[in-house]
Order: structure tokens, then C-alpha cells, then sequence
């Protein structure tokens, strides 16, 4: 059993290969593993510290668990990596860990989920058209919606391989963090006053002084409501979201 500590002894280069690492986690993604051999990916360097590193067997075993199937959010894989990383280090028996990765997916999916798709992005869209509605360029559009959702998610996998080595197996209470178990409701909150404000701020840009485009204005809103009460539970946030900010971004480049 090896006596390597992640959370206190990975060298700062194994850290910052596996953050980075993360960051391709699904290009990789397959229907065989989905995103289990970008897990795998992210997690071998520090599987290079096992007895006989490379051409090891421990590290070689270590890597084709890690490697099989996984499915979790993108953004909060993370939090396996790390703790994965943890067990393996520590010498955590091979079906322990794999009970613990098919135990893990699940909540890291829906929480996920729940925080990002169904909050987060919705909200950094809602930032942009505001930002258009005030009179800002394409391009700062754009730059507001990628500056701020990107700072989200960049944050979120660090803090998530952070937590994730210094708790190992026990990770499952960072789940409960005030944030993940929180968030998406104050994001929500947050996105639907920042709504009532850039929504109107838009559409007055758009209409201008005249009112040629007050008619077309109505029957869209009349056809959007129509279409979301179809569609009902398959109107997905983030989808709405974004078509939103793609209609505005076109409509300022046009005009």
C-alpha cells in the first residue's frame, strides 16, 4: 500500500495536469464509457506516483479501472477525479472503489444539471441581453456571456478536484455544499430579476423610436408562449436561454 497523500503531497504539476486535463474530459466521450476514459485521462498523472510508475502493474490496473464507464457532469467530474485519485493513491481496494464510482455518478449528473444547465447558463444569457439592451456591441455580447459563464465553470472544476483529493471517499458530503444544494435557486432568483430588466432594455433597442416592430414584437411573444405551453417539461432552460442570445447576437451583427 503506498503511503502517497494527495491532498497533502501531489507535487503542484500533477495538480495542474489533471485541472487541465479536465478540460478535455469529453473528448474522449463514447457510448461505450461515455465519459469513464476521460476520468482516466484526467487521473494518470497522478497514477504515475504508484510503485513502479509507468510500467508498473498497480499503475497500470489503476488506469484501466479508471477508465470504464462513468457518467457525470462535465463541470463536477472533477470531484471524482479527485477523490478517485485519493483512493487509488492510498491503496483503497479496486471493488471498493468501483462501488464508490457507480455510487458517485449519479448525484455529480444531477447536480450538475441542476447548477449549470438549468442556472447558470440561463442567467450569463440573461447578462448578455442585457448587456445588448443597453447598447452594447455584438462583441460585447458575446465577450460578457463567454467572460462570465466560462469564470462559472473554470472555478467550478477547480474547486471540485480540490475537494475531491483532500476528502477521497468521503466526498459525498461536499454535495451537501450550500452552493450546490442552494445555488440553482438564488441563481434563479437572480436570473429572473435580472430578466425583467434586460428583457424590456432589448426589446426597446429593437423597436427604437418608431413602432414598425411592435406588431411583429407581439405575435412573437404570442408564438414563443404558445410554443413553450407545447412543449411544457421538454422547454429546457439553458435551450431557451440560448436561442434567446443567439436571436439578439444576429440581430445586432444585421443591424
Amino acid at each position: 500500500m503506498t503511503t502517497v497523500s494527495p491532498a497533502r503531497d501531489l507535487p503542484l504539476r500533477v495538480k495542474l495536469g489533471m485541472y487541465f486535463r479536465l478540460f478535455a474530459l469529453q473528448g474522449s466521450w463514447n457510448y461505450e464509457t461515455l465519459n469513464g476514459t476521460g476520468v482516466g485521462f484526467a487521473i494518470e498523472p497522478a497514477l504515475r506516483l504508484l510503485p513502479g510508475g509507468l510500467n508498473g502493474q498497480q499503475y497500470r490496473a489503476a488506469l484501466a479501472r479508471e477508465s470504464r464507464y462513468f457518467n457525470a457532469h462535465p463541470y463536477l467530474a472533477g470531484v471524482a477525479v479527485g477523490a478517485l485519485t485519493r483512493a487509488e493513491l492510498d491503496g483503497v481496494e479496486a471493488s471498493r472503489i468501483e462501488r464508490f464510482r457507480t455510487a458517485l455518478a449519479g448525484p455529480l449528473g444531477s447536480v450538475g444539471d441542476r447548477l449549470v444547465w438549468a442556472s447558470w447558463l440561463p442567467f450569463c444569457s440573461l447578462v448578455a441581453i442585457g448587456v445588448y439592451g443597453a447598447g452594447g456591441t455584438a462583441l460585447a455580447v458575446v465577450g460578457t456571456f463567454l467572460l462570465l459563464y466560462n469564470a462559472g465553470h473554470f472555478l467550478l472544476r477547480a474547486w471540485g478536484l480540490r475537494i475531491g483529493l483532500s476528502r477521497g471517499l468521503n466526498v459525498a458530503s461536499a454535495l451537501g455544499n450550500p452552493v450546490l444544494r442552494q445555488g440553482p435557486v438564488y441563481i434563479g432568483r437572480a436570473a429572473a430579476l435580472v430578466g425583467g430588466v434586460a428583457l424590456p432594455l432589448a426589446l426597446q433597442r429593437i423597436v427604437g423610436p418608431g413602432r414598425v416592430l411592435v406588431g411583429g414584437i407581439i405575435v412573437a411573444a404570442f408564438i414563443g408562449i404558445v410554443l413553450l405551453a407545447l412543449l411544457r417539461e421538454r422547454a429546457e432552460g439553458w435551450r431557451i436561454a440560448l436561442g434567446v442570445l443567439a436571436v439578439f447576437v444576429l440581430y445586432s451583427v444585421l443591424t
